[in-house]
């Protein structure tokens, strides 16, 4: 048994989960199975850092496996061997210390922690009800897709504040006009046509500016994402 514990524990080290095989109650053999990492892993959790984001693992499988995966893909804070009902509370007491999680996850034991989650996202190549807990799917399994999906939600968000500050400003400024407050002044007064036609040209930028999103390309390595790749659920 100290030889095939010998083993299972430089399988575990390379990222294998070790399982014991035994013949009529006597030990036979020790199997390895993997779960290779997808294309573009590394690449995303890269560029999740470079975006500000604090990136954890949580999983559970065993310490060795955990953290020889972590080590492939550049990740620093583990969490091993925890039960969904462990995922679900470390997500609550990162909330408690006042932070935003996100949680990623495709399988059974991920459906708790993506409800506890601020944003839930589930690999549409997953399991139902891990998709049907999540707030946003990624519709194929490349990682690299959250990349985009964080990018694309920081970009939608700053052309909203913009639209917002241009049509309140725009308003601001031109409604008084429209109102003939400058008449007594300077005599300028506008016409409900021209007044009209201000305020479509009010619209007109605000739409222009949100169809910019359509040309959005986030820089994540190799892959080639594109806003369509995550699916925001209601």
């Amino acid at each position: 048994l100290g030889q095939a514990e010998t083993r299972a524990k430089v399988l575990a080290e390379n990222a294998k989960s070790p399982l014991y095989a035994a013949v009529d109650g006597q030990l036979a053999a020790v199997i390895a199975v993997a779960d290779p990492l997808k294309e573009g892993s590394a690449d995303a959790i890269t560029a999740l850092k470079a975006q500000g984001l604090e990136v954890a693992m949580l999983t559970g499988d065993n310490r060795a496996t955990a953290d020889a995966i972590a080590r492939q893909v550049g990740i620093q804070q583990v969490l091993a061997e925890v039960l969904p009902d462990q995922k679900a509370a470390e997500i609550r007491r990162l909330q408690a210390e006042g932070k935003r999680v996100a949680f990623v996850g495709d399988g059974i034991n991920d459906a708790p922690a993506l409800a506890q989650a601020d944003v839930g996202i589930a690999i549409g190549t997953g399991t139902d009800i891990a998709i049907e807990s999540g707030d946003v799917v990624l519709m194929s399994g490349d990682l690299r897709g959250i990349v985009n999906a964080t990018a694309l939600s920081k970009r939608t968000h700053r052309t909203i504040i913009s639209n917002f500050v241009w049509a309140y400003g725009y308003n601001v400024a031109l409604i008084p006009v429209a109102a003939g407050m400058l008449y007594p002044f300077i005599g300028v007064l506008l016409s409900p046509m021209l007044a009209a036609a201000a305020m479509s040209v009010s619209s007109v930028f605000v739409l222009t500016n949100s169809l910019r999103l359509r040309r959005f390309t986030p820089d994540t390595g190799n892959a080639t994402p594109r806003p369509n790749d995550a699916v925001h659920r209601a």
